[in-house]
């Protein structure tokens, strides 16, 4: 497993990838897959909206995107993070900043093993997996 941490911007979310590491090994495990390589890459609002109208053809501003480069069971892909977004959901939905990237984190792995939130039936289906693993963050 290669998970990896990229800051296109100074600000640093997790101060120890270590255990974020362990908490998306054990995620992956527990889907019954393999980590692979996993960048994590850290921007500003403007550079993933740059993103996502340049890859996606979406003209809005958003958390994440999640490129995924998985090939069978081996789960890769690019997990590219706006803090800026992040950081005001967290204040929008009054939980802890730090709550709130852990969440997010967990949202783009959950879509590289394979689970989408295209419709309202897809997104319940992506909020009880992420509160079911962000239950795993405790035990990291």
């Amino acid at each position: 497993m290669s998970v990896s941490f990229f800051y296109l911007n100074k600000y640093k979310p997790f101060q120890q990838t270590t255990p974020v590491k362990k908490w998306i090994e054990q995620t992956v495990a527990a889907e019954k897959k393999q980590a692979g390589a996993i960048n994590i890459i850290f921007c500003s609002d403007d550079y993933l909206l740059n993103i996502n109208k340049q890859s996606l053809n979406h003209d809005y501003y958003t958390d994440i995107i999640t490129f995924d480069y998985c090939s069978g069971k081996i789960i890769s892909g690019d997990l590219f993070i706006s803090t800026d977004r992040v950081k005001e959901n967290a204040l929008k939905f009054a939980v802890p900043v730090k709550k709130e990237f852990q969440r997010v984190v967990i949202h783009g792995v959950l879509h590289l093993l394979g689970y989408k939130d295209s419709n309202d039936k897809q997104q319940k289906i992506m909020r009880k997996k992420e509160d079911e693993y962000l239950q795993f963050w405790a035990k990291c």
